[in-house]
Formats: structure tokens, sequence, C-alpha cells
């Protein structure tokens, strides 16, 4: 899985908790061929994360060999995985936000709007996507409600 090269410390973390709980990860997947603007994807059903590191890739401008160039395709797989787990944790709380984060509309990041609203479109629950998008940019937590909810 390429994709784990680009996570820090406590995305592996995270990595191992999921699997502990019982669910898995791919990566590149068909679903990643619905538009090259997601990067990953939690498939309740199935119990598996996706990860989309080619459309990461692109998106974050890639460069083999130029890691110091990479920045962007980092936080793209980095966000994408705390944002997919947020949903695996959401799964185990009843398929409901878990409601860690109060005032939540007031915490993200107005750069992240569009993305919201286009994820809205695909899941039909804006509490849910809302919650996922506030999580992108808090590995701890999300790996404290995935203990919490999932193990």
């Amino acid at each position: 899985m390429e994709f784990i090269l680009f996570l820090s410390k406590i995305d592996k973390e995270i990595i191992e908790l999921i699997n502990k709980s019982n669910n898995s990860i791919e990566e590149n997947t068909a679903l990643c061929l619905i538009d090259r603007k997601f990067v990953g994807f939690y498939k309740r059903k199935e119990k598996a994360i996706v990860i989309c590191t080619k459309n990461a890739k692109k998106l974050g401008g890639y460069r083999k060999g130029k890691s110091y160039d990479n920045h962007k395709t980092n936080l793209y797989i980095r966000r994408a995985l705390r944002h997919e787990t947020t949903h695996l944790v959401q799964s185990c709380n009843n398929n409901k936000p878990t409601g860690v984060i109060k005032n939540i509309e007031d915490k993200i990041h107005k750069g992240k709007l569009k993305a919201l609203n286009s994820s809205v479109q695909i899941s039909g629950n804006y509490y849910k996507e809302l919650e996922a998008y506030v999580m992108e940019d808090k590995p701890r937590k999300v790996k404290e409600i995935l203990k919490t909810y999932c193990l």
C-alpha cells in the first residue's frame, strides 16, 4: 500500500487501530474513478476505507524523488485517512455523528466548504460530513474516538 509512505506516526497508529476494529483499508479501487477530486471513501457495508492515492498524487502535484515538494500530497492522504476513519467511527456509533466537537459549525475551515457540499451530495448527511471534515486536522482526536467507539 503506497499511501502508507505519506503518513505520519500517529496516522500509522490509526491504521493499526482500524485493523484491530475489524475494518480494512483498500487503495485505488474503482470508487476512485468516480471523480479524481475524491481522495477517500468509507464503504460501510464492507467495513473498508478506500484511499485514492493516485488521485491524491495528482491533486497534490506529486513529484517522485522530491519529498520536499510533496507536502500537499501528504496532506491529502492524511486528511483522507482521518476523514474516512471518522466515518468508520460514526458507523460504530449507530451510523450517527459522535458529537465529540462542540459548536462544530464554527470549527470548519472556510476552504473546506466546497468539498463539504460535494460530500453531502454523495452521502446525504450534512452533520456526519461536517464532523469528518473538522476531524481531518485532528489526528489525536480521531485516534481517541476510534478507541472509544470501535474497540
